[in-house]
């Protein structure tokens, strides 16, 4: 048993020096690499941030927006009188001109009406001049006394009076009949187009009733348009009358009309939020047709000075709008509003001075109120 107790120490005492080696290996392995990364630090270089002077300056831009070209004029010409239609005498695409028949109506109750009130305007005429000349007898032998009683004058004067007023009303009726058979002639109001036809001859037409849902013609002036856009809110006060325009349309891509701003609506659409202008456009050939959507460019010049910046300054965050701004190497977000925009530059609106250092590149990274270490300032003049 001894023994065995012996052979079993030295295989002990064995493993006991084999790990100590092993040990003492890993440790003298573990500090060599320890020395190695404190011989080797790593360094990482900070990149330098740009900063621009703020300064004021003018952008004068254009803005590209939708129009509609629409007549200068349009009528839909309906019938005031229940009658059929005796005769058209345009069509669709008919030029015609002011005060020119267009379409002729016939009505034959209005014929025995004009009749009627014609024989009672001549019964009533009678009447009055027979009055009349007995009142201007008795007046006569009045003037000599004792011939003719007041009374009797009185009542004779009494009697033209009446038959007067009624003679009056006689030719107002018989007026109004001939003014409801004029229209039965319905005219052209101005210079204009027939875009649209929607009776045939024989036709029953009248201000109610089946006759009368679409106008008879429609009538449009197109040797003069209006060309119409909506100006988004935050552009309005940049608007000047007398502004000249161009525009293009679909049709015509390689031609470029001009037209001068004529009337500013002076509000906003409600639900557009937009104001409207107008252009007078001239289409003495009628190359443009009413109805046409236009490209229509705005020139926007500057009126007043503003801070102008580089594109890259602004930030635009889901939180807000700003710039960077650089205070004793510190980071400051100024919130602002942008205005017009001109190729890379941009119009900013807020609590700045001229002369302030923005950052030129700026980003939500560089967050609020941080330690600026690498800042490279710009001079006043660059």
């Amino acid at each position: 048993m001894r023994v065995n107790f012996l052979k079993n120490s030295h295989i002990t005492g064995k493993l006991l020096l084999g790990g100590g080696v092993v040990l003492m290996s890993h440790l003298f392995a573990c500090h060599s690499t320890n020395s190695k990364a404190e011989e080797k630090p790593e360094v990482v270089a900070t990149p330098a941030i740009e900063t621009i002077p703020l300064k004021k300056g003018k952008i004068a831009s254009a803005m590209q927006i939708p129009g509609e070209l629409v007549p200068y004029q349009q009528v839909d010409l309906y019938a005031k009188e229940n009658s059929y239609v005796r005769k058209i005498l345009v069509d669709v695409g008919s030029e015609v001109k002011q005060g020119q028949l267009l379409v002729s109506l016939e009505a034959p109750e209005l014929n025995s009406r004009l009749t009627e009130t014609q024989s009672r305007l001549q019964s009533q005429e009678a009447l009055y001049t027979a009055s009349k000349a007995n009142y201007d007898r008795l007046l006569e032998t009045s003037k000599t006394p004792g011939t003719i009683s007041p009374n009797d004058l009185d009542q004779a004067l009494a009697r033209k009076n009446s038959d007067l007023a009624q003679l009056e009303a006689a030719r107002a009726a018989y007026q109004s009949v001939v003014a409801t058979r004029n229209y039965l002639e319905i005219r052209a109001p101005f210079n204009g187009v027939i875009t649209e036809r929607n009776v045939s001859p024989g036709a029953y037409v009248g201000p109610s009733g089946k006759g009368s849902e679409f106008p008879l013609l429609v009538l449009q002036e197109e040797k003069k348009l209006r060309l119409v856009v909506a100006v988004p809110e935050m552009y309005t006060g940049l608007l000047n009358p007398q502004d000249e325009v161009t525009f293009t349309v679909k049709s015509l891509p390689n031609e470029e009309f001009k037209a001068k701003v004529k009337r500013m609506a002076g509000a906003l659409d409600s639900r557009l939020r937009a104001e409207r202008l107008e252009m007078d456009v001239v289409n003495n050939k009628r190359k443009l047709l009413p109805g046409m959507y236009a490209e229509v460019n705005i020139p926007l010049p500057a009126k007043d000075s503003t801070f102008v910046v580089p594109a890259s300054a602004v930030v635009s965050s889901t939180e807000k709008i700003f710039v960077i701004k650089v205070e004793h190497n510190k980071a400051r977000w100024v919130e602002v509003q942008k205005g017009r925009a001109a190729e890379e530059i941009v119009e900013i609106y807020g609590k700045l001075n001229t002369g302030d250092q923005l950052v030129a590149v700026a980003s939500d990274e560089i967050r609020d109120g941080s330690v600026l270490n690498n800042v490279k300032m710009a001079k006043a003049g660059q």
